[in-house]
């Protein structure tokens, strides 16, 4: 099975768009998709999508989906933790080194804005330099 793409809603899609061009930006994604109630961002195709829902309330800290994408380095980790906060989205959880179910990674968790916790990791191969 392969995910295709995954979609977040937002109270306010204007400021989010806004967040997310900057934030994901960080890991390579750009805005590829524009629409009065949607936007989406990837690499060549949009795979992260916001569509807009403007009465809901923030999502509650415990509760919500959890989304993780992956990055090719700890910088990029590091960038949209700080990226994230810079813009008005909350720590989850700051870039550091993780067990996971199979395999050792270094990741950091946010919340966005609307209370969304996006995930972002690498799998730095042992045989790599880190800077």
């Amino acid at each position: 099975m392969t995910v295709d793409h995954v979609s977040i809603a937002v109270a306010d899609l204007e400021a989010a768009t806004r967040f997310y061009r900057a934030v994901l930006a960080t890991i390579g994604l750009s805005q590829l998709v524009a629409r009065p109630h949607t936007a989406g961002f990837g690499k060549s195709y949009p795979e992260f999508w916001l569509n807009a829902r403007p009465g809901m309330s923030p999502v509650p800290p415990d509760g919500g989906a959890h989304i993780c994408l992956r990055c090719r380095s700890r910088q990029a980790v590091v960038a949209f933790h700080e990226a994230a906060l810079a813009r008005g989205g909350s720590d989850a959880g700051a870039p550091g080194d993780r067990q996971g179910a199979r395999t050792p990674y270094f990741g950091a968790f946010i919340r966005d804005p609307d209370g969304n916790k996006i995930e972002v990791v690498t799998f730095p191969r042992s045989d790599e330099e880190e800077a």
